[in-house]
């Protein structure tokens, strides 16, 4: 595939309902994320609460809009039990994956995470000792390695409350897994935990499958900071938005991944009733698509 064009632009439903706090865009139909999602310029859809699990209903609910399914969080349980048993549960979600011709399948360890947790202050979220970083890690690559055996790359999930945060976990991470362990750079949370998107880019640059597109906005960040805030309550505050809406320069990312290929997917987890979904979701769209032309990855 040539450089030209190999990046498409999605989208996450987040933009339109939570599902970390499912009341956050509750009244909002999944006919109306979709159609509002293609309105806005957004070529596929990442999964979401409201979404069908099976590829006949997925079909069926997003190809009269002409997008196409780009993958989904998978809340994985690997500091709790077997790789064979994660294996055995994924069972559904892999057949959806592979049903609907997906690569990439998005992880997150969760088994111990607070950020679903809106009472949790984030100094609370969980850190592994060494024991449990060298028994999580095995397993994850093993977990990795059915995944790529089957034609799907395992992209992990740095995020806010769980045991992958930081730069230093970021770090810990890529260490001490195999090849079959790609990340999933979030721009949002990275800046949010500590790190530069773009010295991540660069540093990772050839085992990132994956890219979220979401800001910060400082304000918000330092607040949330300083009062030690819950993951919840520092987005129901406002913490993110929409590329373009805060500080993140997302060119600098992207001159850092010239040979990416792949997706690069809109979310921001504001509240719709705060935060137009159709609006914002245009002004993402725009913004990357203008980035992308700014950095050769578009015409």
């Amino acid at each position: 595939m040539s450089k030209i064009m190999a990046i498409r632009i999605g989208a996450n439903p987040i933009i339109w309902s939570n599902d970390d706090l499912p009341s956050i865009g509750g009244g909002t139909s999944l006919q109306d994320c979709l159609s509002q999602a293609r309105r806005a310029g957004i070529e596929g859809m990442e999964l979401g609460n409201k979404f069908p699990r099976t590829v006949d209903g997925m079909k069926s609910a997003l190809e009269p809009h002409g997008l196409d399914f780009i993958s989904g969080w998978w809340s994985c349980n690997l500091l709790t039990h077997s790789v064979e048993k994660e294996i055995e549960d994924f069972q559904p979600r892999l057949a959806l994956l592979k049903g609907m011709g997906c690569t990439v399948c998005i992880v997150c360890e969760t088994s111990n995470a607070i950020h679903g947790d809106i009472n949790a202050p984030l100094s609370t979220r969980p850190v592994l000792d060494d024991w449990e970083w060298r028994h999580f890690a095995e397993r994850l690559t093993a977990f990795g390695t059915y995944l790529q055996d089957n034609g799907i790359a395992l992209v992990y999930h740095h995020h806010m409350g769980t045991i992958v945060q930081d730069r230093a976990d970021i770090a810990r991470l890529m260490d001490s897994t195999g090849e079959s362990v790609n990340l999933l750079l979030d721009a949002g949370h990275a800046l949010w935990g500590g790190s530069d998107p773009a010295e991540l880019a660069r540093c990772y640059a050839g085992r990132i499958g994956h890219l979220h597109g979401k800001d910060v906005r400082p304000l918000k960040r330092a607040q949330a900071d300083l009062a030690d805030y819950s993951f919840l309550r520092a987005v129901l505050s406002g913490v993110f938005t929409m590329p373009g809406d805060g500080c993140i320069d997302f060119a600098r990312i992207m001159r850092e991944l010239p040979e990416y290929s792949g997706w690069i997917v809109l979310e921001a987890e504001q509240d719709p009733d705060l935060a137009q979904p159709l609006l914002y979701a245009r002004m993402g769209r725009n913004y990357l698509h203008d980035v992308l032309i700014q950095t050769g990855h578009r015409q």
